[in-house]
């Protein structure tokens, strides 16, 4: 039996990792053995696109879009789809709405070779369902700021920037994607995302 696919998306300092780590535990101690993937990374290649992205020079936003799916089409062709062949679930921090978010909405190109770039490194391999961790722009900056850590390429870009990529994120919409609201306690926003889990694929346990 195929496996269960859930990515999460969100701006920066939304809290996409901690909660993947909450959700993927409480999975392990329903007797689930849920896989973590992140993008970019996953595969040897996909992480050293990873350090590219996140910390070469300045690229192309086509480059930027690029290099996005190479790291994906190695992520989808060697991790993701041969654990869901397995039955297991796969939980991914990021997958292709960062692609419409960061690049279409972003840097301004347009959606349809976004669309066409995305569904190429993706082979349309969809989650069967996106969690949209939603928070405040000035919120996430601050938490970036508060945790000390070294800002990436794109971290650093301006603030219009990543009010153009919230909008995205928020006006996202779909069968398969539920909003969740960022803003509060990890462990609320966690037992929401739960519920939210449940809701849709209610064979799901957890402990």
């Amino acid at each position: 039996m195929r496996g269960l696919f859930i990515a999460f998306e969100g701006i920066e300092g939304a809290g996409k990792s901690t909660q993947v780590a909450r959700l993927a535990e409480r999975l392990k101690r329903g007797g689930a053995d849920p896989l973590m993937v992140r993008e970019p990374g996953g595969t040897e290649l996909g992480e050293e696109v990873r350090r590219l992205l996140l910390h070469a020079g300045d690229m192309t936003p086509a480059s930027e879009l690029l290099l996005f799916q190479v790291a994906r089409a190695e992520v989808v062709a060697h991790v993701i789809r041969p654990a869901l062949t397995e039955g297991r679930i796969v939980i991914a921090d990021r997958y292709e709405l960062s692609s419409r978010a960061y690049q279409a909405a972003g840097r301004g190109l347009p959606a349809s070779r976004v669309k066409a770039a995305i569904a190429l490194a993706t082979e349309g391999l969809v989650p069967d369902l996106y969690i949209v961790l939603d928070l405040p722009v000035d919120v996430g900056r601050k938490r970036q700021a508060e945790s000390g850590k070294q800002q990436d390429r794109l971290e650093r870009a301006d603030d219009d920037f990543h009010a153009r990529v919230a909008e995205a994120f928020l006006n996202a919409h779909g069968a398969n994607l539920v909003h969740v609201a960022a803003e509060g306690d990890a462990d609320k926003v966690a037992e929401t995302v739960w519920q939210a889990v449940m809701s849709r694929f209610p064979h799901v346990t957890g402990g």
